[in-house]
């Protein structure tokens, strides 16, 4: 038998897509391989659906993951994926499993955050499933939404030349869960223990506990009239998804570490833990920002806007993916985490 670690994630996608059946509907654009797949809705529009599942113990711990942030959550990094395509969400449908140990009040809080998450997005809860569970919460989303034909954009369109840009900052999610776990060992050693988490490290918090999907982003840049030539959210840190973009693409790249986003409390934090802010920002995961590139032309564009930043450049070699430091070293990139189907 062949364990998973053995092909690692990007050979698993490729098995998995590898198998699949070849599309028998007329209106299949585009399936397994990107942040979400793409149908034929109308002669102007591409309809596009995505689907994310979190697990008690593997995605999050209700030990200190609120109930409401979590359904919050769980549409949002949904959500994310549809941005990732430069389209915006329509409808979701929601999936839970249920342990015995949960009360009718418990799983109200739930949907509390999936109903604020909708409010935020203009979205529709239009159905779902439930059913019983014994290894404690499952929660299951799908969200559809749309894109106009000429705004789609998907991971394996990008050009050597094109220039890297990020949306606001990195590594900040994957900082806000060490403060989260570090309070949980501190309280399983003395449970009379007061939580330390001071207001200052809410940012970090927040960005972990209840993330923001970047349709935002995807308004602005149509406002600024720039489309991507590639984009991804970054669901499982920086280095993982350029590389998804990279091989797709067939290019290389270069990213340089003084230019990635990191926020002044994530610097701070990411010291005290002795992590490096850039180690914590290339592979933490969970910012769910997002990742693209844009032909040079287009960069006067968006190159003051204040919350995108241009962190380097493709290349024609795709035995390429560096990140450049200030000493003139370059490090290669390594996929660290899961990424999307």
């Amino acid at each position: 038998m062949t364990t998973l670690d053995t092909i690692g994630e990007f050979g698993l996608i490729n098995r998995i897509q590898n198998g699949a059946a070849p599309a028998v509907q007329p209106g299949t654009v585009r399936g397994i391989g990107d942040d979400a797949a793409v149908f034929a809705l109308n002669d102007t529009e591409f309809g596009l659906i995505a689907t994310d599942m979190l697990l008690e113990g593997i995605h999050f711990d209700l030990t200190y993951v609120p109930l409401k942030h979590l359904g919050y959550k769980a549409v949002a990094i949904n959500v994310s994926d549809i941005a990732a395509m430069n389209g915006l969400p329509t409808q979701i449908t929601v999936g839970i499993g249920l342990s015995s140990r949960f009360t009718v009040e418990a799983v109200d809080e739930l949907y509390a955050g999936i109903r604020a998450a909708c409010e935020a997005y203009n979205l529709d809860l239009v159905g779902g499933d439930t059913t019983s569970s014994r290894s404690g919460l499952v929660i299951s989303v799908s969200v559809l939404g749309s894109v106009p034909k000429d705004k789609i954009t998907y991971r394996n369109t990008a050009q050597a030349n094109d220039v890297v840009c990020v949306t606001g900052d990195l590594g900040s999610a994957y900082l806000g869960l060490q403060l989260l776990e570090r309070e949980k060992q501190e309280y399983l050693a003395n449970p009379d223990m007061q939580p330390n988490l001071s207001e200052e490290r809410a940012y970090l918090i927040q960005r972990q506990l209840r993330p923001d999907a970047r349709t935002d982003m995807v308004h602005e840049l149509r406002d600024l009239d720039v489309l991507p030539t590639a984009m991804i959210d970054i669901s499982d840190g920086l280095a993982s998804e350029l590389l998804h973009i990279c091989r797709q693409s067939g290019t290389g790249a270069v990213i340089f570490d003084e230019n990635i986003p990191i926020d002044d409390q994530a610097q701070l934090t990411a010291t005290e833990f002795g992590i490096s802010p850039i180690t914590a920002a290339l592979n933490g995961g969970e910012d769910y920002e997002l990742l693209f590139t844009i032909r040079p032309q287009e960069f006067e564009k968006l190159k003051n806007h204040p919350r995108i930043t241009a962190i380097g450049y493709l290349t024609a070699d795709p035995a390429q993916t560096v990140l450049a430091t200030r000493a003139g070293q370059q490090t290669p990139l390594k996929a660290q985490g899961w990424g999307q189907m």
